[in-house]
């Protein structure tokens, strides 16, 4: 059983900077694909970034493309994603996902099949 535990949300000003983490355990295949998924409050859900086992292959969403880097840590599980020069708009409840069957493109969140519980993320002054 997958099993997704999320960290690093917080209350950041414009422009700071947060760094979420995304521990994972019981992935059962050499190839899978962890992705974040944020949901800002009265808005859909938006995949942001994804990672893949295979040759670390990385998707970002256009709103977040420039800022935000997403990268593993084979040895800790983990997976992180940096966040820098965080708007307003960038508040959300950040989710850590994992899937076998995703790739890493536009529309990975659609396949994820096990989710954390979530992260809350405010960027406000």
């Amino acid at each position: 059983q997958v099993q997704l535990v999320e960290s690093g949300g917080g209350l950041v000003q414009p422009g700071g900077s947060l760094r979420l983490s995304c521990e994972v355990s019981g992935i059962s295949s050499a190839y899978y694909v962890i992705g974040w998924i944020r949901q800002a409050p009265g808005k859909g859900r938006e995949g942001v970034s994804c990672i893949s086992s295979a040759d670390d292959l990385t998707y970002y969403a256009d709103s977040v493309k420039g800022r935000f880097t997403i990268y593993r840590d084979s040895v800790k599980n983990t997976v992180y994603m940096e966040m820098n020069h965080l708007k307003p708009e960038d508040t959300a409840i950040y989710y850590c996902a994992a899937s076998y069957r995703a790739v890493a493109a536009p529309g990975f969140d659609a396949a994820m099949d096990d989710w954390g519980k979530g992260t809350l993320v405010t960027v406000s002054s």
